[in-house]
């Protein structure tokens, strides 16, 4: 198994604001994105839990919620890690959009 992909992005929401923001967020960045598709998305207290399918390649991962930083982890399928560093800047772009005041 490889290593996950990290991604910390830092808000000053506070974790209830940044997670009604994030509930909506993961299924509305997929539904933009024609290749990716959300298999599970689940909450566990602060933490979301998903699966995505994207070029028929499965990741897994969570995101957890703080009060300043939300931090997601995925692992990658071999297939995909090719692109890591793009889904990195990807992940980082979309989540400081959903966690910028506004």
């Amino acid at each position: 198994m490889s290593a996950p992909l990290v991604v910390s992005i830092p808000h000053s929401l506070g974790r209830e604001e940044a997670m009604r923001r994030l509930k909506t967020g993961l299924s509305r960045a997929a539904s933009s994105v024609p290749v990716l598709s959300v298999d599970e998305e689940r909450w566990e207290d602060n933490r979301m839990v998903f699966r995505v399918r994207a070029l028929g390649q499965a990741a897994a991962g969570h995101v957890d919620v703080a009060d300043d930083h939300v931090k997601v982890e995925v692992v990658l399928p071999w297939l995909l890690q090719r692109f890591a560093e793009a889904a990195q800047a990807a992940i980082r772009s979309r989540g400081n959009r959903l966690l910028t005041k506004s």
